[in-house]
């Protein structure tokens, strides 16, 4: 399971042409699941991403996590992540999990973050999105369980 998180002001998604997801200060979340991810690995890199210190501190360090700063979590599904880039011109999508799996974890990964007091919005899995965000800094981690 692969997170892509990029610190933003804010973050918006939107299927044709309505908005469906929007927060301020926080993290956009792109997930990407694989088939033999689990759970388990939803649940620990749900914790990874709420826990993740990306937000400065009065110092301007990045010591604060998005609970610590009052946050909030833009998740969307993209499986484009999970792509094996190594030969070729063409992406393989071999190792993405089935859409049935695929929406399972995002679905359970949102509701880990939920119940930890993050406010989450997310995207329509499946959908066609478009995804508009102001990155803060910018800074964007990849993070992998």
């Amino acid at each position: 399971m692969i997170a892509l998180i990029q610190r933003v002001k804010q973050a918006r998604v939107q299927v044709a042409g309505h908005t469906v997801g929007e927060i301020g200060q926080g993290i956009l979340v792109l997930l990407g699941v694989e088939k033999n991810d689990d759970e388990i690995k939803a649940r620990k890199l749900s914790q990874k991403v709420m826990n993740y210190r990306i937000f400065s501190d009065q110092r301007g360090k990045m010591n604060l996590n998005v609970k610590q700063v009052e946050g909030e979590l833009l998740i969307v599904s993209q499986f484009t992540l999970v792509a094996d880039t190594q030969s070729g011109n063409r992406p393989s999508f071999s190792s993405a999990a089935p859409a049935e799996l695929g929406e399972a974890l995002y679905q359970y990964f949102t509701e880990c973050c939920q119940t930890n007091g993050i406010p989450c919005q997310t995207g329509v899995f499946g959908a066609d999105m478009q995804v508009s965000l102001l990155n803060d800094g910018p800074v964007t981690f990849q993070l992998q369980v």
